[in-house]
Order: structure tokens, then C-alpha cells, then sequence
């Protein structure tokens, strides 16, 4: 890995990092709830289960990895993600897709937000479920092709999103250091090596 991103990535994950935690029973709109049910399948058994909403709806998201023009480096995320072990990840810009939003509206969106690149051209690399057996999340993995700079980041409230770019070795070499540790990201990297090889 080239020593000036290495030293920008270790910049990024100091910053990030979660220096304390406390507990909050204040809040008073909760992001994350469940709804119960009780599904009787065809063979007579009665299971009960429960779903769990991210604001109220499914959960849906999509991931998006930007290669940007005339270049073999893509854009990646750096985030606190506060419940890992490392309590910041690596990962490609995402995020969740709005009521009434098709998928491509939603990556196209979160790119620009995230990151204010927009591409040429988007690539639907591959769609699943993230944890069917408590979600109904569907999730798609897209690559941007060509992707170019053209707006500054427009993050929610609290959002924090810093972002760098690297080859895709690079991003291979981070997520054996373990801060490429999402299962949308890695599924995307995956995908996007398949991709390379055709």
C-alpha cells in the first residue's frame, strides 16, 4: 500500500475513534423497532418471528463503489461504525433507499451525498437479502463507472463521512487489516472483482 494513503487512512480512523460511550434512554424517536408476528406455513407449524424496521420500513439500502475516471482507484468511506471492534470501518458509500425510490435513484443519491461524485454509467452488480431471517431488507451492490467530482458532500445531521481513494488492491490490503468488515462491503468487493475478470 502507498505510504501517503496508508498515513491518510490511520489520519481518518484516529479521528474517528470512539473515545467514550454512554448510555442513552432519552431518546425519544427510536431509528430501529420491531414488529411481531406469527407465520403458520403450509405444513401446519406456527413460527413466530419478529422484523426488525430501520425508521419505520424495511431497511433497504445500496451500496455503491465509484471507480473514478481515468484512474484504477475507487472511492471509499470512512466511518465510525461505533459496534464493531474496530469502531471504524471502510467501506463503500451507502445507504438506505427512500419511500417510493428505486434502487438506482438511491445509489445514484447517496454517491453524490456521501462523497459529491457522480457517474457515467451504473453497474447492478448483485442483490440480496442482508439478514432474512429478522429483516426484509433487500440490498443492491452497484459499481460507478467513470465517476467524477461535481458537488461538495451534503451529510444528514449526523452523519461523518470521510472518504479517500484507493486501487482495488489497496482496498483488498485494508480489509485483511480489518476495517473492511461489513458483509455489504465485502459482498460488493467480491462482486467487483468478478466483474474485472469477465
Amino acid at each position: 500500500m502507498r505510504r501517503e494513503k496508508l498515513e491518510e487512512l490511520k489520519e481518518y480512523i484516529y479521528e474517528l475513534e470512539t473515545i467514550k460511550k454512554v448510555f442513552n434512554d432519552n431518546v425519544k424517536k427510536r431509528f430501529i423497532s420491531s414488529t411481531p408476528y406469527l407465520f403458520t406455513l403450509r405444513n401446519g407449524r406456527v413460527i413466530p418471528r419478529e422484523q426488525l424496521l430501520k425508521n419505520g420500513i424495511s431497511g433497504s439500502a445500496v451500496m455503491v463503489a465509484p471507480q473514478i475516471k481515468d484512474s484504477d482507484e475507487f472511492i471509499v468511506n470512512i466511518e465510525p461504525r461505533v459496534f464493531t471492534h474496530e469502531g471504524v470501518a471502510v467501506s463503500f458509500p451507502a445507504g438506505y433507499i427512500e419511500s417510493g425510490e428505486k434502487p438506482i435513484e438511491a445509489a445514484m443519491r447517496e454517491l453524490r451525498e456521501e462523497t459529491g461524485y457522480t457517474a457515467r454509467e451504473f453497474v447492478l452488480l448483485d442483490s440480496f437479502y442482508q439478514d432474512e431471517g429478522v429483516s426484509a431488507a433487500f440490498n443492491h451492490s452497484f459499481l460507478a463507472l467513470d465517476s467524477e467530482r461535481k458537488y461538495e458532500q451534503e451529510l444528514g445531521e449526523n452523519e461523518i463521512v470521510k472518504y479517500m481513494s484507493l486501487t482495488l488492491d489497496e482496498i483488498l490490503e485494508v480489509e485483511k487489516m480489518g476495517y473492511v468488515s461489513g458483509s455489504n462491503t465485502k459482498l460488493t468487493l467480491a462482486k467487483i472483482k468478478d466483474y474485472y475478470r469477465r
